[in-house]
């Protein structure tokens, strides 16, 4: 197994590999916006299917929110986040690499995970996927994404951090204090509005 730290992290991100850590749902494959297609081939992830931005806390992905939307993100953010919710918001435009929609949209999350934060605090906001081959049900420890992934470094130290081991919910913004359910999951979103 490939551990790393995060000043390790921070010099493979820059080269364009990307990294697993751990988060508070599924651990995460993640990589620098402008190198996404990378997840895609380490994951044979199809193209069409988007990729997840995940920061530190809400100030750091702010700028990628367009102006239409932004009170409602701030709104949900401030009562579901750091946590297991993904918002699907239309994109300010900002850092077009980070769009992996087609419909100029971007899925936010923060996760609640003390060693996801400290590394998204010190390199920025990443790219991410679960850690897993499409198709597959992935490992939930750093040991077992190390036989998917053995080229890849996996920030330490292991274990990690107990996670929920269940995927994020992930809702769509459709226009002011109007949001949808993609996909039922950890958090519960019964009064979104």
């Amino acid at each position: 197994m490939n551990l790393i730290n995060c000043k390790s992290a921070f010099k493979l991100l820059k080269s364009g590999l990307p990294v697993v850590f751990p988060t508070d749902t599924l651990p995460a494959i993640g990589c620098l916006p402008k190198f996404s297609n990378i997840i895609y081939e380490f994951k044979k992830r199809d193209k069409n299917k988007p990729l997840i931005l995940m920061g530190s806390d809400q100030n750091q992905l702010i700028d990628y929110v367009h102006d239409s939307a932004k009170e409602d993100y701030e709104n949900i953010a401030s009562k579901y986040w750091p946590g297991a919710l993904t918002m699907v918001i239309p994109s300010s435009g900002q850092g077009s690499e980070t769009i992996t929609s087609n419909d100029h949209t971007i899925g936010l999350r923060i996760p609640n995970s003390y060693m996801a934060q400290s590394l998204l605090t010190e390199i920025g906001p990443l790219l991410t996927s679960s850690a897993n081959i499409s198709g597959f049900t992935g490992s939930i420890t750093a040991e077992g994404i190390a036989l998917d992934f053995p080229s890849l470094g996996i920030l330490g130290p292991v274990p990690w951090e107990k996670s929920s081991g269940k995927a994020s919910t992930i809702i769509s913004w459709k226009k002011n204090r109007d949001w949808r359910l993609i996909r039922k999951g950890e958090v519960s979103v019964e009064e979104l509005n």
